[in-house]
């Protein structure tokens, strides 16, 4: 029987507030699957008109796959949040690019036409499962000198990446996560952030019961002068610095994918529809050139060029990585197309949820620009990867920017 190829389109996305990894941070004692089923709860309540029972498939990504972000979190979380039980479920480990590849994994099926509808996720709780925890490197890496050691500390591929571009200096680092701060200070008081968050009820030991609305890392009023006497951990008189990084965090994303028939079917938005996406892997110790690459190769597969894309989201892991990509492509560090609400810098990055975050800011994006009509994610990826999805904005109207 042969089947088309199906358009796939990104109906609905949704993520917790963002919280400081460690004891103090407002999920510290909040379990991370319980933040997947808060956001999966509020996706089905915003879609009443999809049925959960045509869910084709569940995927949530985690790093760490351990404790409460194991046990197949995909189809845990899923029953949890009250999808029937013929719903089924599967994690997906690509570090940062987890809620990623959840995304390009189920939309591939999508449009091969074996499922219709799909729901992806992503979640990491940094504070109870640190990056690399239970993780036992296979000695082969350093005996054989596979990969540089510092391939396997992620700020010390960030020193490494100053190293390789001189001219990307500490302070146009600087500058730029000030300005990622203050765009994400003007995003929400404009109310641009908010509607894509889903309250969390939260509880502490020693303060009683909370509510998490809002995301906890933002440093607004961040100065060039407040960063530059900040200390640099990974390197003495390096360049990589707590306020030029994101931090370690909690948080968890989800988006509702369908085909376009089945959006229709069913009545659901169409935020995006998927052009083409890819993956590309570089040297590890260099691990933040990576969505360089990827992007390339999804342009290719596109048939575009850097040219045609409007609106980019990358992810703030490092502001090195960011300038790395610009400088790359020719565009300007303060161009107003990249990270309009900000990024990772200011609001965080739970490693595995975040590819998820893009593409919810990206929809919102495009909703306001419908003078565009390409727009891309992309973020680097541990032992040196870079991911890249390209999407369409269905709004667009063929006006010239």
């Amino acid at each position: 029987m042969s089947r088309s190829v199906q358009d796939v389109v990104f109906v609905d996305g949704a993520r917790t507030p963002f919280g400081k990894a460690g004891p103090k941070g407002i999920f510290a004692e909040t379990r991370a699957d319980d933040l997947v089923v808060n956001v999966f709860r509020e996706l089905a309540r915003r879609n009443e008109g999809l049925p959960l029972d045509s869910i084709d498939d569940v995927a949530v990504a985690a790093t760490t796959q351990v404790g409460d972000q194991g046990l197949t979190i995909g189809r845990s979380a899923a029953l949890l949040a009250g999808f029937p039980r013929t719903v089924p479920g599967y994690s997906v480990d690509r570090m940062c690019a987890g809620a990623m590849t959840s995304v390009t994994t189920l939309s591939a099926a999508i449009m091969s036409g074996m499922y219709d509808v799909a729901v992806a996720g992503g979640v990491e709780h940094m504070g109870r499962h640190p990056m690399g925890e239970g993780v036992d490197p296979n000695p082969r890496f350093l005996s054989e000198k596979l990969v540089d050691p510092e391939a396997l500390l992620m700020g010390k591929t960030a020193e490494n990446l100053h190293d390789r571009f001189p001219h990307l200096t500490k302070e146009r680092a600087d500058a730029y996560a000030v300005a990622s701060q203050e765009k994400t200070a003007k995003a929400y008081a404009n109310g641009r952030i908010q509607p894509n968050l889903v309250p969390v009820a939260t509880r502490s030991a020693e303060k009683g019961f909370g509510l998490a609305t809002a995301d906890e890392p933002p440093r607004p009023g961040t100065s060039m002068a407040s960063l530059a006497a900040l200390k640099t951990p990974f390197r003495a008189h390096g360049r990589v610095t707590a306020g030029n990084a994101a931090g370690l965090n909690d948080g968890a994303t989800g988006a509702i994918l369908a085909s376009g028939d089945a959006a229709r079917e069913y009545g659901l938005t169409t935020k995006m529809r998927l052009v083409s996406f890819a993956f590309a892997g570089v040297d590890p110790e260099v691990m933040g050139i990576g969505p360089v690459p990827s992007t390339e190769k999804a342009l290719a597969k596109a048939g575009l060029s850097i040219g045609d894309i409007g609106l980019f989201e990358v992810n703030e892991a490092f502001a090195i990585q960011v300038l790395a990509f610009l400088d790359h492509f020719g565009i300007a560090d303060d161009d107003a197309r990249v990270n309009p609400y900000g990024g990772a810098i200011a609001v965080g990055h739970p490693l595995a949820s975040s590819g998820i975050r893009l593409m919810t800011y990206l929809a919102d994006e495009f909703a306001e620009h419908p003078e565009v009509r390409y727009g891309l994610t992309t973020m680097c990826i541990g032992l040196g990867m870079g991911g890249t999805v390209i999407w369409e904005n269905p709004n667009f109207d063929g006006k010239k920017a």
